[in-house]
């Protein structure tokens, strides 16, 4: 969360963190939940034992979609990579041939 570069509106000046955030029982943790609050983000999280994560997916799956996708190429499949820079032009590389693409179909 402390890593999120600034995020577009269309009205006012760029918000440097997110409004909500969507989580999976995973994150049900009460230092989480009071972390999140603690900077202004209101928490979605799907609590053990009680609530359905069912309703998260309606969320989750377009970040989910696009790790698949990014998982389909080789070389990120498993880091063969030693130098981050060298894995972070190949992940450039992999997001570029998946947006062209989603473009010409």
């Amino acid at each position: 969360m402390q890593g999120t570069p600034p995020i577009r509106s269309r009205r006012g000046p760029r918000r440097r963190q997110p409004h909500k955030l969507h989580g999976d029982k995973g994150y049900d943790y009460d230092h989480q939940r009071r972390w999140l609050r603690e900077r202004g983000i209101t928490p979605r999280i799907a609590r053990r034992g009680k609530e359905s994560s069912a309703r998260l997916g309606r969320h989750r799956w377009v970040v989910e979609r696009t790790m698949s996708w990014l998982a389909g190429c080789r070389r990120l499949h498993r880091r063969y990579e030693r130098k981050p820079e060298h894995f972070l032009a190949f992940t450039t590389i992999a997001t570029s041939l998946i947006n062209y693409r989603r473009l010409t179909n």
